[in-house]
């Protein structure tokens, strides 16, 4: 069944607005539409207001229409209506069509705007329209298919479940016609009915759920486009039924039939009545582009931009805008500039004191957190004398650093960088600055205590240390400088090496033992070093060494043998006792010091995962080599060696000893001390061109020392040694795999 909608055209006179509804319902019903005689232009625009039910509804021509009518603008020539939707269902007991209808439009000053889309949906859908396009029957359509298993989009119209098309422009009428390619069959039970519709662009969105429970949807919202009859803007000026008047034009962009009317610029309103266009004010709106320097005046149609006093222009954004006059010009510079300078120099001098008053008060706390008093108190109670530590100030270490200049950097380490300095008074120094840590206040008072007790070694084969800066977060050290590198520079870099003959390292080896010993036995606390290696033995231009790094040491109380602490060291030289148990003595040392033997007799590096696995660990192949008989081989090829002097043999009997698994069973480093003496003593007298060590006082003495205060035992080892309790200068990482200068 088709619905058909046939308006006539009636010519009727205006009549006053005051006579005119205004409103059905929530819809403004303005003039060319009226619902009355006189008030609308043509049977096209008549609306009819039905109240009976209630609630008033509008109604599009006659109330015999049933065309709802939602909105409408004059001033875009545009009306809303309900259009119905086009349906064509079928059931299971019938293959003709149950309920079929497809909805017509006829129309003339007012036609269906091409903001709409002409959409189907359905599973077995051939939907398609026919109207009057000026003279011209038009007309187009579309199919939409899909199957049980089709993939359906929500959103998405493109002939699967839901298809649409464009609306020709000016399309005056239609007659909708909806058909099924095979009656639903085989789809009933998910989409028994086609539908077909106009509707606004926009307004509709496909849901797969539509193929269903779309029958409950009677209209669909459509958009209607009107003109004034069929004369043109320039035909239809001047006569007496042209209705743009008052504030409007007629739109020269309409193409046609018919004519438009529009507002003026600075204008809006219904611009088909007397007045009905009114004036816009564009400056309570915020619509004007006036500069920020003007002031904006609203006139009729229009606005005004006024340049503020002292400026000058037309005061629009897009043109001259409001340009400061002269004498303005230089009173804003002089000011502005006199205000900013004033600000700047106040804000620059209050930064200054504030960072510099910060900067004291940091320096403060970190001086008293370190132990800065403490340290002091015991420097004036001890007399401040000569050995005594040297507290430095931040300038002064800044200055003798370059500010910490990279180029100043001597050395890295687990413990932190080593910097040269030099001092006002001209002295080279070393300025050791570690690591951030977290202190404890006991490891801060046992930090002033090794300070104070450090300042005090006065050994030639001991790295003096002079003194330190406490107005940092962790302190800075500052060494006495030794010029020459480290011995594992000289021992492993293949151009240095050529020059340490034999005598030479038995030397340095002899020394580095009395420092050792003198360390654990002679110094007013005992310590123990803890990180012995060739990285930590520094060498002068002579040759003479200087054992250095006290980062990881402990002083021992004479009353204590053996103190569990938490393992410490570099890897290829710890203790292998000390690593299992975690007590340390000064054994480990000892078997530090072997390793450091060893390494001079063969020119290899502690640990290296370069050799092949039985020769990574350097003290356990040479034990096992010395086992073998093959002492030879492994000694350093730069030695040019023809065969095994009896100094080097009774060195590696020596490193073996140091090298013992059991601590009790190493000998002490005095007695390792004494046996390189008699070993060096013995090669200056078969080779008197060999330079002897220049500590032979200390020789003696250790001879003395060791007649008078030791009891000897199994294997030349002695057992009354001492520990400490004390903690390192600071707190470092475990098991570092390499630290120190």
């Amino acid at each position: 069944m088709h619905l058909k909608i046939l308006l006539a055209i009636v010519a009727l006179g205006v009549a006053s607005a005051q006579d005119c509804e205004s409103s059905c319902g929530n819809v403004n019903i303005t003039f060319p539409f009226g619902t009355g005689e006189g008030c609308y232009y043509s049977s096209d625009f008549l609306v009819t207001c039905d109240r009976s039910s209630g609630e008033p509804m509008p109604y599009f021509g006659k109330n015999t229409t049933d065309i709802v009518i939602s909105n409408m603008s004059a001033s875009k020539s545009e009306v809303e209506i309900m259009m119905f939707v086009g349906r064509d269902c079928y059931s299971s007991s019938s293959v003709r069509p149950n309920r079929r209808n497809g909805p017509s439009l006829r129309l003339r000053d007012v036609r269906i705007s091409a903001k709409n889309k002409f959409v189907a949906i359905g599973c077995d859908t051939n939907a398609y329209f026919q109207g009057i396009r000026g003279s011209e029957l038009d007309g187009t359509g579309c199919s939409s298919t899909c199957g049980r298993n089709s993939l359906l989009t929500n959103g998405s119209c493109s002939g699967v479940g839901c298809c649409e098309v464009a609306v020709p422009e000016g399309l005056r009428s239609f007659n909708m016609t909806l058909r099924s390619f095979n009656n639903h069959s085989n789809i009933l039970d998910f989409n028994p009915c086609s539908y077909a519709f106009f509707v606004e662009q926009g307004k509709f969105n496909f849901s797969t759920t539509n193929l269903v429970d779309f029958r409950s949807v009677r209209r669909m919202p459509m958009l209607l486009d009107w003109a004034i009859g069929d004369l043109t803007c320039d035909a239809a000026e001047g006569t007496d039924s042209f209705l743009c008047k008052g504030n409007s034009e007629c739109d020269q962009d309409y193409g046609g039939p018919g004519y438009r009317c529009r507002c003026l610029e600075g204008y809006e309103g219904n611009p088909y009545v007397a007045e009905g266009c009114k004036n816009i004010n564009e400056c309570e709106r915020g619509i004007h582009d006036c500069d920020h320097d003007a002031q904006c005046d609203d006139t009729d149609g229009s606005y005004e931009c006024t340049c503020r006093k002292g400026y000058s222009g037309d005061g629009r954004k897009d043109g001259t805008g409001c340009t400061p006059d002269q004498s303005t010009i230089i009173k804003i510079v002089v000011g502005t500039s006199a205000s900013a300078i004033f600000l700047l120099i106040t804000v620059t001098w209050l930064y200054l004191v504030l960072k510099r008053r910060k900067l004291v008060m940091l320096r403060e706390k970190f001086f008293k957190q370190n132990g800065g008093i403490m340290l002091q108190q015991r420097i004036s109670g001890n007399g401040g004398s000569r050995d005594q530590a040297r507290v430095f100030t931040i300038e002064e270490l800044k200055r003798a650093t370059n500010n910490y200049d990279e180029s100043r950097i001597i050395g890295k380490g687990g413990y932190g960088t080593v910097y040269k300095g030099v001092l006002s008074d001209n002295r080279i120094v070393a300025i050791k600055k570690s690591k951030l840590v977290d202190q404890t206040q006991a490891q801060i008072e046992q930090f002033i205590n090794e300070v104070v007790i450090l300042s005090q070694i006065n050994h030639r084969n001991v790295v003096k240390l002079i003194g330190c800066c406490l107005e940092t977060e962790i302190p800075l050290l500052v060494y006495e400088f030794i010029p020459n590198g480290t011995l594992s520079d000289h021992i492993h870099n293949k151009g240095k090496s050529l020059t340490m003959t034999w005598d030479i390292r038995l030397r340095i080896a002899t020394e580095t033992a009395e420092a050792l010993s003198y360390l654990h036995s002679a110094a007013s606390v005992p310590i123990i070093h803890r990180d012995v290696k060739p990285m930590n033995i520094l060498l002068d231009d002579n040759y003479v060494a200087k054992v250095a790094d006290f980062g990881a040491s402990r002083l021992i109380p004479i009353d204590q043998i053996e103190l569990a602490t938490i393992v410490q060291g570099t890897l290829g030289y710890l203790d292998p006792e000390y690593l299992q148990t975690n007590q340390l003595t000064d054994k480990s040392d000892v078997y530090s010091f072997g390793v450091v033997l060893v390494e001079l007799l063969t020119g290899k590096k502690a640990l290296s995962f370069d050799r092949p696995e039985a020769e990574r660990n350097l003290a356990v192949y040479f034990l096992y080599s010395l086992k073998e008989g093959r002492l030879f081989q492994v000694l350093d090829e730069r030695l040019q060696l023809n065969d095994v002097p009896s100094e080097i043999d009774q060195v590696s009997r020596l490193a073996q000893r140091c090298l013992r698994v059991n601590g009790d069973e190493r000998p002490t480093m005095k007695e390792v001390a004494i046996e390189l003496q008699g070993i060096l003593a013995s090669m200056i007298q078969k080779h008197p061109w060999v330079e002897g060590s220049p500590n032979e006082d200390e020789g003696e003495y250790l001879l003395k020392e060791l007649t008078n205060d030791h009891e000897g035992t199994n294997g030349g080892s002695v057992s009354n040694v001492s520990t400490s309790t004390f903690d390192s200068m600071n707190k470092h990482t475990m098991l570092p795999i390499s630290s120190g200068r």
